[in-house]
């Protein structure tokens, strides 16, 4: 029986960590994508039992391969090929951020007054 093998950069495309393989080989080119603390090339090839430290930019991952995957499978698939053992405090730094994230827009009904209020209080002023 032959071995299996596949590419991390494929690997991490096919269970849903990236949207697209460039992204994931990027990832794994720019330093993103360790295994044992070392930063490893797209075309290393993956081992069940393996682990990897993957920092995306929602979150930084630590997975350990649990199945080898080929193809990109729908979601609800992909997640059993490997396990997240993300540590707990990783976890909760990210609940705190999305907690406090702040994009700048405004909420709807609150600050300027829209183009009805300003006619209303035109009309109140003017009076009837």
């Amino acid at each position: 029986m032959q071995k299996e093998k596949i590419r991390i950069d494929k690997y991490l495309w096919s269970i849903r960590l990236f949207k697209t393989r460039t992204l994931a080989s990027d990832a794994c080119e720019n330093g993103k994508v360790k295994c044992n603390g070392e930063n490893i090339k797209p075309s290393k090839n993956v081992a069940v039992g393996d682990e990897y430290e993957i920092k995306t930019t929602a979150k930084k991952w630590l997975i350990r391969v649990t199945a080898l995957l080929q193809n990109r499978v729908q979601y609800t698939e992909a997640i059993k090929h490997y396990e997240d053992i993300t540590p707990p405090e990783e976890l909760e730094r990210i609940q705190f951020e999305a907690a406090v994230f702040h994009t700048g827009k405004r909420m709807s009904k609150v600050g300027r007054p829209t183009k009805k209020n300003k006619r209303d209080l035109d009309q109140f002023m003017d009076g009837p």
